[in-house]
């Protein structure tokens, strides 16, 4: 059904082709995917198309590796910008640079549009680079250890539900005192106080902090510095504000975030995505049914994000998901096949495009016949046409704009206008350094903070060690080392911090249902 056939005319679609049609005859603005395939044809009187107010009722974008889902993407982020609309992309593979610039063309763009009725136009589109932590070509992205909150982190950890909860206390304790936490060496100089025989009795009301428990997490901690993951910890901390800004001429701006340098990172990468959903979930205001949505995001390498995911953090997402619709969010996650998602996450996308999908082994025939009924009744065969669309085609079905699910379509999808591969790296570095965010966030900021006042104070109170009197000044024999806690507990700083911590400044932190807090500069 997917064949390269001569487009025909309107006339010679059958009845059920023209009903598919009839189904995305939209009347308002709309987004252009592309034209309908029917009977070994591709239509392009019968254009596919989603509703621009639709695009905040989240979506899917799936199939198997390399079918186009990154052209789908840069498809759909090019037309959002041309609308107004801000565009969020994390750049896994590092080849979504190209929107920046606009795409050479050649015959097969040519004959692509010619099958799908497009008048292809090469264009450059308004975009911000970022960089988790500074690591690649982009603008640093972030977090304080406060704003990234328990949940998050034990993922990052991966940290057991107990040692979760444990490290939620922690937050807590943090949160009540108005203790914000920088950067990993402030938590790890709470978590040794309160196992510290100074701190043990702030936490005897609810519930205390095992030993061994505190050392698992800095253990975890220490690990994790030790990857080389502190740089993504700190201050200046990314404002997700900055994703919802439109260019001067009324484009969105489209962010793409690097994520090539730490694609061997991908549980920190994808938690790191759900962060930045989770703060702007925070911070904006509820905003109800919109002409266009506020920002479109789009969460690459999805399956890494639920993947070892603890209920609690699962709980979130879908809560996350539900919600952040009414503040005029959209949420597209692409990964390989529907089962990567949850079913109640799944529940909550209204708009599909499923590339193809492979059935080489037992299992892929079982994701195929699960993914096939995750789709309204169709008159195509879709376990046949899912595992015969070419590269470039997919399955589609969306809200309708009056939301109800349209007639799914096998498409063949248009061509990007922009560039479709990567920027030259001297390009990229020279359009961040342009960029007015890079004053801003460029230079990684340590300023004072509790570590830095504790080491301070510890240096001032130890005396100098002297000999014992008699001892002739022979050596003692090196006693046992003590283990990771008890080196840091047995501190002098802890001390001072026992002695400080009752005249902590600034009110308690609030967080969102995610755990993410922050406070607004």
């Amino acid at each position: 059904m997917s064949g390269g056939a001569a487009p025909g005319g309107d006339a010679e679609l059958a009845a059920p082709a023209r009903r598919i049609a009839a189904g995305y005859a939209f009347t308002g603005p709309a987004l252009d995917l592309g034209a309908l395939l029917w009977d070994g044809a591709c239509h392009p009187e019968a254009q596919i198309r989603v509703p621009l107010p639709m695009l905040n009722r989240h979506g899917l974008v799936a199939g198997a590796t390399g079918t186009g889902k990154t052209k789908t993407l840069q498809l759909i982020a090019e037309q959002l910008s041309a609308q107004g609309v801000p565009v969020f992309l994390a750049d896994v593979k590092g080849d979504l640079s190209g929107i920046s610039r606009p795409g050479p063309g050649g015959d097969r763009v040519a004959s692509r549009a010619a099958e799908t009725g497009q008048r292809w136009t090469p264009a450059g589109f308004p975009v911000e680079f970022l960089a988790l932590g500074g690591i690649g070509h982009g603008i640093p992205v972030r977090a304080t250890v406060t704003s990234f909150g328990p949940v998050l982190l034990s993922k990052v950890l991966g940290l057991n539900r107990t040692q979760e909860q444990s490290l939620g206390l922690i937050f807590h304790y943090a949160d009540t005192k108005g203790l914000e936490l920088i950067d990993l060496k402030d938590l790890r100089a709470v978590v040794a106080f309160l196992t510290s025989d100074e701190g043990k009795p702030e936490l005897r009301g609810i519930g205390g902090l095992s030993t061994a428990t505190a050392g698992v997490i800095l253990r975890s901690l220490t690990a994790f510095e030790a990857q080389g993951m502190a740089d993504f910890f700190g201050e200046p901390e990314f404002d997700t504000a900055e994703l919802l800004r439109t260019a001067p001429d009324g484009r969105g701006v489209v962010s793409v975030l690097e994520l090539a340098a730490v694609q061997d990172k991908p549980v920190l990468f994808s938690t790191f995505l759900m962060w930045l959903l989770a703060d702007l979930f925070h911070d904006l205001p509820e905003a109800g049914d919109l002409d266009k949505p506020k920002l479109v995001f789009f969460f690459d390498e999805a399956h890494l994000l639920f993947h070892d995911a603890s209920d609690a953090f699962l709980d979130a997402i879908t809560q996350t998901v539900r919600l952040i619709r009414s503040k005029g969010v959209g949420v597209f996650f692409v990964t390989q096949t529907p089962k990567d998602v949850p079913s109640d996450v799944l529940g909550q996308l209204g708009n599909r495009v499923q590339h193809a999908l492979r059935a080489f082994t037992p299992d892929d025939q079982k994701a195929l016949k699960a993914t096939v009924k995750t789709f309204p009744d169709s008159p195509y065969d879709l376990e046949e046409l899912l595992t015969g669309l070419g590269t470039g085609e997919a399955v589609v079905t969306v809200l309708s704009e009056s939301g109800a699910p349209t007639p799914v379509a096998a498409t063949r999808l248009r061509a990007p206008e922009s560039l479709m591969g990567p920027v030259d790296a001297a390009e990229l570095d020279g359009a961040v350094r342009e960029s007015p965010l890079y004053g801003r966030y460029a230079q990684a900021v340590d300023r004072e903070s509790a570590y830095e006042k504790l080491s301070a104070r510890e240096a001032e109170a130890v005396p100098e060690e002297r000999p014992a009197a008699g001892d002739g000044g022979r050596k003692k024999a090196p006693a046992e080392e003590p283990s990771l806690v008890e080196q840091v507990v047995g501190s002098g700083m802890f001390k001072s911090l026992a002695r400080s911590v009752g005249t902590q400044l600034g009110r308690e932190i609030t967080r969102s249902l995610f755990g993410t807090a922050r406070r607004r500069r």
